[in-house]
């Protein structure tokens, strides 16, 4: 039996598809199912969500997190293991936690995302994942011939206590992977930390594998840890600033290629990555730049009380001080001198940003989102005269304050400026109806506060799901600030022209 499908005209999209009668028929009897309160009971009971005093009651809260500005520890292990090369990532739990780490990648990137599971089900949570590991090991190295399984864990496995390097010798044993086979593992329970923290002890776990006894002669080599770093075009923007500056790099957790490869007819399974070699000799290099604190605190205690190598963690090069110090540390470690060609981009960034400051300038904005993001961020918007009022990270900590607090200390436009870590966006939200801002900045799931508040959203983050195509531009660099710039001047443009009396509707700004 064929089925004719209907022709492109009549394909609708959502917004237009929930507005045809059966739906809206639908939306009512689900209503009356409901039996809520009065509409103006509600309306009344939003209203007092956006006053002072549900505020206090809203930061006087501890046990109940809403809408935190966070992934779990595995899915950070995924994108971890997806910057080697020939690595397939291997999360030991449930299909449905490996679904979530897969859709999440796929939706913010556009593109399918190599990971498999040990599918446990409920028997495995009561007589432990052993079977699950060896038979997922065994069906994983002779489907996909991976030359790496990068393996982590999720909740389930981690509650009941599965034992990681027990299991994998006992897939040794049975024959269930070939002798010698690379398999790094990292405990990631979903419970605690985020997935920085799952993507730092996997990056960590993946090169203490790789480098084991493989300590030699000094390559005059400068490792670059990017750290979790969704735009993938910041892996190319940095390998292009330092291959300008003629420095022998190598970029450890590089998933650009994974993340971002051509259609070309036929899918590559493992496109691009970190060569597992190069990872191998990261010991034995002159140093390593790290450029995200919170996302690499393990791998630099690796790289620097292990290895005993020179470990240098900088604050994201977004803006220009940031670049600034990022290129001079780099130069300074390699024993080059900057081009000119860098200078020169360093000056358009600099003649954009002035044709730009009179309609930044004075600006409140709240930001929500990772630590490291969130603090090299903060130097840009200060250094085009904007004002932060609200800082908000959910996995931030003391270090993220203290990192934050001194960033805005540097410029008058920090002095209004309150720093929450820890706090979510359910937060964010009081903050912003209590002490209203010009621009929201953060990923997509702000979108909401926007509409509600009324505040046009700046998307800038890990995960955009509502917005195509800004992961390929950078974000790093004076290249990267300059991308930054254009889509935040424009987002404001945008919303001067929506709110724009006739009379000043201009067609010059």
């Amino acid at each position: 039996m064929s089925i004719t499908p209907p022709p492109a005209s009549e394909v609708k999209d959502h917004n237009e598809l929930f507005e045809a009668p059966e739906y809206q028929a639908q939306f009512e009897r689900k209503r009356e199912f409901e039996a809520g309160c009065s509409s103006d009971e509600v309306e009344r009971i939003r209203q007092w969500t956006r006053s002072a005093e549900y505020r206090e009651k809203n930061f006087a809260r501890e046990a109940l997190t809403v809408n935190p500005a966070k992934a779990c520890q595995p899915l950070g292990a995924v994108l971890a293991g997806l910057g080697f090369a020939g690595t397939l990532p291997l999360v030991h739990g449930s299909q449905g936690c490996v679904a979530y780490f897969r859709s999440h990648f796929a939706r913010h990137f556009k593109e399918p995302v190599p990971t498999v599971s040990s599918s446990m089900t409920e028997d495995a949570a009561v007589f432990g994942g052993l079977n699950n590991m060896v038979e997922a090991l065994d069906n994983a190295t002779a489907l996909y011939r991976p030359d790496m399984i990068a393996i982590s864990t999720t909740c389930m496995a981690e509650v009941i206590g599965d034992d990681l390097h027990a299991f994998i010798e006992e897939a040794r044993q049975k024959g269930s992977v070939p002798p010698g086979y690379l398999l790094p593992f990292a405990h990631t329970p979903s419970f605690v930390g985020s997935h920085l923290t799952g993507y730092d002890n996997m990056l960590r776990a993946i090169l203490e594998h790789l480098a084991k006894d493989r300590r030699g002669r000094p390559t005059g080599r400068i490792n670059l840890v990017p750290g979790f770093d969704t735009n993938v075009g910041d892996h190319r923007e940095l390998g292009r600033l330092l291959n300008l500056m003629g420095v022998d790099h190598v970029i450890l957790g590089d998933h650009s290629a994974a993340l971002d490869s051509p259609a070309d007819g036929e899918y590559q399974l493992y496109p691009g990555g970190t060569p597992l070699g190069e990872a191998a000799e990261a010991i034995n290099a002159r140093a390593t730049v790290f450029l995200q604190e919170t996302a690499t605190r393990r791998t630099s205690e690796l790289v620097r009380d292990v290895w005993g190598q020179e470990a240098v963690t900088l604050t994201p090069p977004i803006g220009v001080n940031n670049t600034d110090r990022f290129v001079a540390e780099v130069a300074r470690l390699a024993g080059v001198t900057v081009p000119r060609e860098i200078t020169l981009e360093r000056g358009r960034l600099i003649d954009a940003l002035t044709d730009s400051h009179a309609y930044l300038h004075g600006r409140r904005v709240a930001i929500a989102g990772d630590p490291d993001l969130v603090v090299g961020l903060l130097g840009f918007l200060l250094e085009l005269g904007m004002e932060p009022v609200h800082v908000v990270s959910t996995n931030g900590d003391a270090s993220f304050r203290e990192r934050a607090e001194a960033v805005l200390a540097t410029s008058p436009f920090g002095a209004g400026a309150t720093v929450w870590p820890g706090k979510d966006l359910w937060h964010l939200r009081s903050l912003v109806f209590t002490e209203p801002v010009d621009l929201l900045i953060g990923n997509s799931y702000l979108k909401y506060l926007s509409r509600e508040a009324q505040v046009p959203l700046w998307r800038v983050g890990f995960p955009i799901f509502d917005r195509h195509h800004l992961h390929r531009f950078p974000i790093l660099g004076y290249t990267g600030a300059l991308h930054l710039l254009t889509q935040l001047v424009n987002t404001v443009l945008e919303e001067l022209d929506r709110t724009a009396p006739d009379h000043s509707f201009d067609i010059v700004r």
